[in-house]
């Protein structure tokens, strides 16, 4: 029922829900500001099954720009958690990083948007690798920015642990005899989770629910057992920890067919919906009833009437079923009403569903809301199928066009509860069962679908035949066929393709511009061939055609029978780009310019090329990749993170030296620039109105080494390790030993490196006296002491948590040419590494005792809390003093 919410005047709200069930109760109302945009995920920490198929939804609100929103999800990976790996995009092709492409390409992984700003992240077989954080980003379409962007969840892999056994048998069983089934359910996950234990009767192609215990630990009967199970005759009892055995006290003919019990591993996420994680299926015990002959009992219906002449107290209820008619020919309309009696009838709740062969066709609950099964969504969709409360004691099913699936045995089932939103109940009745008959129209007509190749290279071509048979010669009969389309991944149900009727008319359907000039028809007799001529991407999907049979060449077809699917997968074309993998290195002298050359293969076609170039620092520094600059297919450069300052820019150029070779100069090569360099290169080509990128290679790698001439620099190489209160200023040491020549000038970095991070610059001072700070709004904070008399420390100003980690720093000297304006590098140094830890203001205890640092090489610290009245103390290993208080 409708929440009632109340807005004040003039405010701003906003209702935050899960795309996957905006119905549920964890919807919120949030207050926001005007235009604030508000990225939401779904909540974690998630635990999912290995090999299982897993949906994470996201969604946005508050943002300005077009309806639909565009969404990129990536992952933070187990071994890598501070490196982004790039998944699926909503408008780009090529976002998937090369360990998702193939996963991504293939519909493994894909995103299914629920509305404009809603989405659903689709993993299909979940794999050990994918556990991680996941994050959904939406690029800004506002004015402005305001708000959050992404936001990120974990999930975390298991093992699927869940068992489930029952010895196979094959019984008989006389009517009215005793039967027992013992099925065993056993996990060992080691999260908490719940279990639901079922059994099923499959006859046929139908399957009838017996008997259910719930997560919750509510026994739930099937409808056709429902009122077996309140007299008792069906039980379900748990025998210790693991068995759960069924109990049928009188077996009827209704129980006989394929019977098996079912488990499903139920764990509840963090926004308090369960999940169930892990099904299984025992093996199937097969039962046979014989019957005893015995005469029917006709004391409640009457065949078609309704059950009883007289009500006996208020709480008596009968069901009744009836129909316009009971014989029928395929494309007939069949109507079904459903009769309760009961007393005060208007003051009591019902919810009344239909079954066909014991399998629940419909229902409608308490409040009049209609609830169609799965398989019977897509006909009721097409207005094929209708149902509706008459009122409180007549229910009508109407099914237009019948076909042969419809015929069998029909019921009501009537379940009394408390009150339209208390499903507690009060009593469930049955009617009899109604036998409908459906006669085939076209005389055993079936249409068969064939395809002679499922998988299709792109711009070929590819044939579908439809075969239509029957026991009576086709050419006798008025058939239409109508072609449907589902696109992959499925996007609201098939599509109408063209539809060609009896007298050769053809009509196009909303999937006629995606194949505009491409798609021929053809129909002769009892075949009909569709032709797709220069097949593209979106023509992957499934396919079906629809065969109708006319009485006349007007009104309507009077029955129509559906083909098998049959999937095509369009595989994009394959790149033909070769990237050269050779390992190489390059040395130059300090100072002078670098050249990385990056050799490939071009196609001879009309590609594009994207072209990045990555730097990996030598031990012992993080050997993460750094992405320096990218030149995208359209010619757009973009810097790395590391490398965006205008003077790594000014350093770092990315060219196209020929057809075939890419070159990445780095001018004045410094010390901090050794290390090996790789290029990664993707191509990129013009289809279907819009650029698609069709794989990424990876060159071998380049390893930069630089000669120094002879001379030194001495840095002092002490490792120290400082805790400092958080508001309080530090000094990080960094001092030259000895005296430079006169006309000697140096240049230095600072290096801040977080726990689990690579080292990133800091601070430099170059040559020319000029200090950059590649992180805006750093420079008021930080302040060399003398560099001008070597002293290059580092001071810190009001330290923060953030600013915990350890420092060095790196200094080189620099010489004229002549009288030339050009300098040449002439040595470098590292100095030793600081290790700060931070502490928040309040925090006292640390001030009075040395704190033991053993995290840097080759020393004891023992240090204070930096204070003015408190003096620091520090030993090393040979110091026998170690351990003693300031």
């Amino acid at each position: 029922m409708p929440i009632p919410i109340a807005i004040l005047k003039d405010s701003n709200f906003q209702l935050k829900c899960s795309p996957a069930n905006f119905m549920h109760d964890d919807c919120l109302l949030a207050g926001v500001g005007a235009g604030q945009r508000v990225v939401t995920i779904q909540k974690g920490p998630l635990y999912r099954v290995l090999g299982s198929h897993v949906t994470l939804w996201c969604n946005v609100s508050g943002y300005q720009g077009p309806a639909e929103q565009t969404f990129q999800w990536s992952v933070y990976l187990i071994s890598a958690p501070e490196r982004e790996v790039q998944i699926v995009s909503t408008a780009d092709p090529s976002f998937p990083y090369a360990m998702y492409t193939q996963r991504v390409r293939a519909q493994e992984i894909y995103v299914e948007r629920v509305q404009g700003d809603a989405v659903l992240l689709h993993i299909t077989e979940l794999q050990d690798r994918d556990a991680g954080e996941y994050e959904c980003h939406t690029p800004n379409t506002d004015e402005r920015y305001f708000g959050s962007y992404s936001a990120k969840t974990n999930l975390t892999v298991i093992a699927d642990t869940l068992s489930v056994s029952m010895r196979a048998q094959d019984l008989t069983r006389a009517e009215g005899d005793a039967m027992e089934l013992t099925c065993e359910v056993s996990r060992s996950t080691a999260q908490h989770t719940h279990l639901s234990v079922g059994w099923y009767c499959l006859g046929g192609e139908h399957r009838a629910e017996i008997l259910t215990l719930s997560k919750d630990f509510v026994l739930m009967p099937g409808p056709a057992y429902a009122q077996r199970f309140l007299t008792g005759n069906v039980r379900l009892d748990k025998v210790g920890s693991t068995l759960h055995r069924l109990s049928i006290a009188a077996v009827e003919p209704s129980d006989q067919g394929q019977v098996y019990c079912e488990a499903a591993e139920w764990i509840e996420d963090p926004d308090g919906m369960w999940k169930d994680i892990s099904r299984r299926q025992s093996e199937r015990t097969s039962l046979v009833v014989t019957q005893q002959g015995k005469a029917l009992d006709f004391s409640c219906f009457l065949q078609q009437r309704t059950c009883c002449v007289g009500l006996r107290s208020d709480q008596d209820l009968c069901v009744g079923i009836a129909a316009t008619k009971s014989a029928l020919s395929e494309g007939d309309t069949l109507q079904l009403n459903c009769t309760l009696e009961a007393q005060r009838s208007g003051s009591r709740h019902f919810q009344v569903a239909w079954l066909l062969n014991s399998t629940e066709v419909a229902r409608i609950d308490p409040s009049g809301l209609l609830v169609w099964k799965k398989e019977y969504e897509e006909r009721a969709r097409q207005g094929q199928l209708h149902a509706f409360k008459q009122s409180n004691t007549v229910y009508i099913l109407a099914i237009r066009e019948v076909g042969l699936e419809d015929g069998g045995g029909y019921h009501c089932s009537v379940l009394e509860v408390n009150a339209p939103g208390n499903f507690q109940s009060i009593q469930t009745n049955l009617s009899s069962t109604l036998r409908i008959d459906v006669k085939p129209l076209g005389l055993g007509l079936r249409a068969m679908l064939i395809s002679r190749t499922a998988t299709i290279s792109y711009a070929q071509s590819f044939e579908l035949i439809c075969h239509v048979r029957a026991s009576h010669p086709v050419k006798e009969l008025l058939l239409s066929v109508r072609w449907l389309f589902q696109p992959n991944p499925p996007a609201n149900g098939y599509q109408e393709l063209v539809h060609v009727l009896p007298d050769g008319t053809v009509s196009w359907g909303p999937a006629q511009p995606l194949f505009q000039g491409r798609a021929q028809l053809e129909k002769e007799r009892a075949f009909s061939w569709l032709r797709i001529h220069s097949a593209m991407a979106g023509h992957s999907g499934t396919y079906q055609c629809k065969v109708g049979v006319w009485r006349t060449l007007r009104g309507q077809p009077a029955a129509s029978f559906t083909s098998n699917p049959v999937g095509i997968k369009v595989v994009p074309p394959e790149s033909k780009l070769r990237v050269a993998t050779r390992e190489s290195s390059v040395e130059v002298a300090g100072g002078a310019d670098a050249i990385i050359e990056c050799r490939m293969e071009i196609p001879q076609n009309s590609s594009q090329l994207a072209v990045s170039w990555y730097f990996l620092p030598p031990p012992p520094a993080d050997a993460t990749p750094l992405r320096i600059v990218q030149t995208s297919h359209s010619g757009l450069l973009e810097y790395g993170a590391e490398f965006s300052s205008p003077a790594q820019k000014s350093r770092f150029l990315s060219q196209r030296v020929s057809s075939h070779m890419f070159q990445l100069r780095i001018l004045s090569a410094s010390p901090g620039d050794q290390g090996q360099y790789r290029c990664a290169v993707e191509e990129w080509r013009w289809l279907e109105g819009s650029w698609h990128g069709l794989g990424e290679q990876w060159s071998g790698r380049t390893r930069l080494q630089l000669r120094l001439p002879e001379s030194e620099l001495h840095l002092e190489k002490a490792n120290h390790s400082i805790l400092a209160r958080q508001g309080q200023e530090v000094t990080l040491g960094c001092r030259l030993q000895g005296t430079l020549p006169p006309a000697s000038r140096l240049s230095a970095t600072w290096f801040h490196k977080k726990e689990g991070g690579p080292a990133r610059p800091l601070l430099t001072l170059h040559h020319d006296g000029a200090i950059e700070s590649p992180q805006e709004g750093l420079v008021g904070k930080l302040q060399l002491r003398r560099p001008a008399a070597g002293d290059l420390s580092l001071t810190l100003g009001s330290v923060q948590e953030g600013d915990a980690g350890t420092y060095h720093c790196q200094v080189q000297e620099w010489q004229q040419r002549g009288n030339r304006e050009e300098w040449e590098l002439q040595a470098w140094a590292l100095s030793g590494y600081t290790q700060l830890t931070t502490i928040p203001p309040g925090n006292n205890d640390a001030a009075h005792n040395c704190l033991p640092q053993t995290a840097l090489p080759n020393l004891y610290l023992l240090t204070c809390i930096v204070h003015p009245s408190l003096p620091c103390c520090s030993t090393t290993k040979d110091d026998s003093s170690a351990g003693r208080t300031c």
